[in-house]
């Protein structure tokens, strides 16, 4: 790979598949199936097809927020997608989300079952299905539908952006990572302004729009992200969203949903799939090796 200096794009761009850094295995510009593999169905009305990213994190929280809160129709089954593995190009899958991407969501409480893919459109479609953590106040959801979709918008620059050109692709490139960490640094202080004056994302509430918001921008300035990104992006400045980050991560239900689906960390603190609410006291990691 030469550096970046020293590159011209050709006329005509061609797939090189060695030169995808550690992603080379699951990026391709081509969309479809790979191989033929049908998705489980568990019990429940809501079959969840996810893995413990930020994107996928942000329904597991929707899930478990609206069980506490008595919605028994929210029960879920929530199935792995190893996207390192290329689950989701799996057939199944493709049919669910033909974006190949996590996470995918079908509901199946009615007579034809539902899909929905993207995270901003599951979270919305749970809002409503079950009337919680969107306003009715016109005014306050639009509020929130502006904060929703301004995290739609804004996190590639975060991930796609700077946490790859930071964390993951073969060669540092001081202008990519520049460009993006300055992106970055000026969508916190967006989110620290706001926060200046508003308790919750979107007003005196906490909803989707916090769910959104909170795995990748509450993730970075609590150091959880992109090594030692923290450090080099000086989060501890943007102390509103310090206070929020803090506030929304010590609610119990948030913290059930990080656990869901997720492959890394403490081992007490990945249930990799969740099919019933006692999954959190006896299939978290630690429980699962310690009976051998």
């Amino acid at each position: 790979m030469t550096s970046s200096s020293e590159y011209t794009p050709p006329k005509i761009w061609t797939w090189d598949k060695e030169n995808g850094g550690q992603f080379a295995s699951i990026n391709r510009p081509i969309a479809g199936p790979t191989h033929d593999k049908e998705l489980p169905v568990g019990r429940h009305p809501l079959q969840l097809y996810s893995l413990g990213t930020p994107n996928g994190v942000k329904v597991t929280i929707m899930l478990e927020e609206l069980l506490a809160l008595g919605h028994s129709g929210a029960e879920y089954d929530a199935w792995l997608i190893k996207i390192g593995d290329g689950h989701q190009f799996g057939s199944g899958f493709v049919k669910v989300n033909p974006n190949s991407k996590i996470p995918a969501l079908m509901d199946r409480s009615g007579e034809k079952p539902v899909r929905i893919f993207e995270s901003g459109a599951i979270l919305t479609y749970l809002a409503e299905k079950f009337g919680a953590f969107l306003p009715t106040d016109p005014a306050r959801r639009a509020e929130c539908f502006s904060w929703l979709f301004w995290q739609v918008g804004s996190a590639p620059y975060l991930g796609g952006g700077f946490g790859h050109f930071y964390a993951y692709a073969p060669t540092k490139i001081e202008y990519a990572i520049n460009r993006f960490a300055m992106e970055t640094k000026r969508q916190l202080d967006v989110l620290d302004r706001r926060l200046a004056e508003s308790e919750y994302i979107a007003g005196d509430a906490f909803t989707i729009a916090d769910m959104a918001i909170w795995p990748w921008y509450g993730g970075l300035v609590k150091g959880w992200m992109y090594n030692d990104s923290a450090e080099f992006l000086q989060v501890q400045e943007y102390k509103n969203m310090k206070r929020w980050a803090d506030m929304i991560g010590d609610r119990p239900a948030l913290k059930r949903g990080r656990m869901v689906n997720r492959v890394s960390g403490e081992p007490s603190s990945q249930l990799h799939e969740r099919h019933d609410a006692s999954d959190f006291e006896t299939k978290t990691q630690d429980k699962l090796q310690a009976a051998g």
